[in-house]
């Protein structure tokens, strides 16, 4: 049976692109029989607060995107992802991270000068701490961070939405974090471990995070764990052109409640993106009766509000 899954933050109140995303997975789910998991990806806890979490389930509820299973927070997963972690370790790809954010940040820009790939502002680690001695380690202060060795090969992969893709692991991404100083999981090997002990088989997404999606195959791969496919959905933007964010709380579903009922609110996010020919009020469960991703648009929406 396919599985879908919403992995909502609580790091404020879901805005049109959280919505966008859920609502294509959801109805990619249920328009073939499917199911949907809900997980809260809480794993910072200084932007993770429990008013948001109820904010997003009343928020899914009210819109009539319902799940059929809640599995457990990340916050709660924690021997999960060391789990992991050794299993890695013990294939010799980790290796302990010394490196200041200053020096990271200088690293950053020498690459901004002479590296094209990197101007999303992702920082392509230069291997500084892959080749230490044990004696070299000793003489450095204790660090919980760890980064993973990343092979030098290019990872390939079909996207339902936005077709075929390839990345050079070491060319543009490196050794990436696993485990934050803080002790905390970092996102690529939570969203892996959680999205497989869940069962997940689809995970729709937005294209923000279609460069990601190699290094996660990746470390798949490397656990023994069986991936899911991907579809990376349109990016909603504002009309200056940033993407939505929570934290300017851009088409934010507090203030979109107090003027529209929920179908208009899916009947708007529908018309955007090709699912329907004209804005109207419509439910989720009405789209999911023809849904087909072969009309649902490739390219970044600018989202205005009809007046």
């Amino acid at each position: 049976m396919l599985r879908g899954r919403f992995a909502p933050s609580p790091s404020g109140r879901m805005h049109l692109g959280n919505v966008f995303s859920a609502m294509l997975a959801w109805l990619s789910a249920k328009s073939r029989g499917g199911q949907i998991v809900l997980r809260v990806e809480d794993l910072d806890p200084a932007r993770s607060k429990p008013a948001f979490v109820e904010a997003i389930l009343d928020d899914l509820k009210w819109l009539g995107l319902d799940w059929d299973e809640r599995a457990e927070d990340q916050s709660r997963r924690h021997q999960a992802y060391e789990a992991a972690l050794e299993r890695l370790g013990q294939m010799g790809l980790l290796y302990p991270c010394y490196c200041s954010r200053d020096q990271l940040h200088a690293a950053s820009a020498l690459q901004a000068a002479s590296a094209p790939h990197a101007s999303d502002g992702r920082i392509i680690y230069a291997g500084t701490c892959r080749n230490l001695t044990a004696e070299e380690r000793a003489l450095r202060p204790p660090t919980r961070c760890l980064r993973v060795k990343v092979p030098g090969e290019t990872v390939a992969f079909t996207d339902g939405l936005q077709g075929p893709q390839s990345l050079s692991l070491q060319e543009e991404w490196g050794d990436f974090i696993v485990r934050r100083a803080d002790g905390v999981a970092a996102y690529q090997l939570a969203v892996v471990v959680d999205d497989a002990a869940c069962g997940v088989t689809e995970v729709v997404r937005g294209r923000d995070l279609l460069s990601s999606t190699p290094v996660q195959l990746w470390l798949y791969r490397a656990l023994g764990l069986t991936p899911p496919s991907f579809v990376h959905v349109p990016m909603l933007l504002s009309t200056d052109g940033r993407r939505l964010s929570k934290r300017d709380r851009d088409l934010d579903l507090g203030q979109l409640r107090k003027a529209w009922p929920p179908e208009k609110v899916i009947g708007l996010l529908a018309w955007r993106c090709g699912l329907i020919d004209r804005w109207e009020a419509v439910s989720p469960r009405e789209l999911a009766a023809d849904f087909d991703w072969r009309r649902v648009r490739r390219e970044d929406i600018v989202m205005t509000l009809p007046q």
